[in-house]
C-alpha cells in the first residue's frame, strides 16, 4: 500500500510533467503559427510585387496588361483588388476611379464584393462595402442602403462612407430619412448629404412640409447642401416656437446667403433672450453688407456670451469698410469685447 505523502508526490509530479508537456506544447503550437503566418505573408508580398506593375499598366490603358490579369487564377483576384483599390483611399482621383471601374468588372470582382457583403464576418462586409463605394459601382447602391442597417456599428459606419463616395442620386431619400436615426455617425451623414449637394434640397423640403417633428435636422441639412432656393423655407423657420430650430434656421442661413428681407431677421434677431439664436442670427450676418444697422448692434454683442461675441466679431471683421470702422471703435473697449475687436483688426492686417 502507498503511503499517502508519497502517493500526493507522485500526483504532484504527474501534474508539473503535464503542465511542462501542455506549455511546450502550446509554445510549439504558437511558433508555428507564427512561422506559417510569416510564410503565407512572405508569399503575399511576393505576388503584390508580381502584380503591381501589371495592375499599373492596365490603369494606364494597356490591354495586354489587362489580358494578363484576367488570365490570373481567381485565387489571387483579391490581391489585385486590393492593388486597385487601396490607392483610391487616399487620392479618390476621377480618373483613377475611372479605369480602376473598368478593370474591377473586366475581372468580374464585383460578384466577390457581393460575397464579402453576405459574410459573417463584420470586417468583410466594411470592406466590400468601401471597396463599391470607391469605384462608384451605383449599381449597387441598394446594398449600400441595406447595410445602414446592418447589426455592427462599422460596417454602418462603411456604409455611410461607401454612399458619400458613390454620390448616387438614388440614395438621397435614404440619406435624407436617415438624418434622425441615431444610430449612425452624425458627422458621417453630413458628409453623404455634402458629397450629394443641392441634390439634396427638393427632397428635404419635401420632407419638411410633412415632418414638422424633425424640423431642426432638416434646417441643419440645408445649411450644409442648400442654395438660394431654401432661403425663403430657412426665413419661415427662424419664426418657429422652438429656439433650436430657429438657431438652425439661421445657420441654413448663413450657408445660402442673406437678402434684405432675411437680413431683416438676422438683425433683429440680435437682441432674442436665447444665446444659440443669437449666435447663429450674428454668424448668418457674415459678408452683409446691405441695408440695415447690422453693424452698430453686432457691435454690442461682442462682451456678450462667447459663442455670440465670437460670431458677431468675424461678422464684423466681413463687412469691409464699415465692420473696420466699428471694430476701431470697439478696440478701445475693456475687457472682452476689445480683445476681440483688436484680435479681428489684427487678422484683417495680417491677410492684407
Amino acid at each position: 500500500m502507498i503511503d499517502g505523502p508519497v502517493y500526493v508526490q507522485r500526483i504532484a509530479a504527474v501534474l508539473i510533467e503535464s503542465s511542462v508537456i501542455l506549455v511546450v506544447g502550446m509554445a510549439v503550437a504558437v511558433l508555428l503559427l507564427r512561422g506559417l503566418v510569416a510564410v503565407q505573408q512572405a508569399l503575399q508580398r511576393r505576388q503584390l510585387r508580381r502584380f503591381r506593375p501589371l495592375v499599373d499598366a492596365a490603369l494606364r490603358g494597356d490591354p495586354a496588361a489587362l489580358q494578363q490579369l484576367a488570365a490570373i487564377p481567381i485565387r489571387h483576384r483579391l490581391l489585385i483588388g486590393r492593388l486597385l483599390i487601396e490607392p483610391l483611399i487616399d487620392d479618390r482621383d476621377p480618373g483613377r476611379i475611372a479605369s480602376t471601374r473598368d478593370i474591377v468588372r473586366a475581372l468580374s470582382l464585383i460578384p466577390v464584393a457581393d460575397g464579402y457583403l453576405n459574410s459573417r464576418l463584420w470586417w468583410r462586409r466594411a470592406l466590400a462595402l468601401r471597396a463599391i463605394g470607391l469605384i462608384q459601382a451605383t449599381e449597387r447602391t441598394a446594398a449600400l442602403v441595406a447595410a445602414l442597417d446592418d447589426p455592427h456599428p462599422d460596417v454602418r459606419a462603411a456604409a455611410l462612407d461607401a454612399l458619400t463616395d458613390l454620390r448616387d442620386p438614388a440614395s438621397i431619400p435614404a440619406v435624407v430619412v436617415r438624418l434622425h436615426d441615431r444610430s449612425l455617425h452624425r458627422g458621417r451623414c453630413a458628409a453623404a448629404l455634402a458629397a450629394l449637394g443641392s441634390e439634396c434640397e427638393p427632397f428635404l423640403a419635401d420632407m419638411a412640409s410633412i415632418d414638422e417633428t424633425h424640423r431642426f435636422n432638416y434646417a441643419r441639412a440645408l445649411a450644409i447642401c442648400g442654395t438660394a432656393r431654401s432661403r425663403p423655407l430657412l426665413a419661415e423657420w427662424t419664426h418657429d416656437r422652438r429656439p433650436d430650430v430657429c438657431a438652425a434656421a439661421f445657420e441654413g442661413l448663413a450657408h445660402v446667403g442673406l437678402d434684405e428681407d432675411a437680413a431683416r431677421l438676422a438683425i433683429d434677431a440680435l437682441e432674442r433672450e436665447e444665446v444659440p439664436v443669437r449666435a447663429m442670427a450674428a454668424l448668418a450676418l457674415r459678408g452683409w453688407r446691405g441695408p440695415g444697422d447690422g453693424a452698430i448692434r453686432l457691435a454690442r454683442l461682442l462682451d456678450d456670451e462667447w459663442p455670440v461675441a465670437v460670431n458677431a466679431a468675424r461678422s464684423l471683421r466681413s463687412m469691409g469698410l464699415e465692420g473696420a470702422v466699428v471694430l476701431e471703435t470697439c478696440g478701445a473697449r475693456p475687457g472682452l469685447a476689445g480683445e476681440l475687436a483688436r484680435q479681428m483688426l489684427w487678422q484683417q492686417d495680417v491677410r492684407c
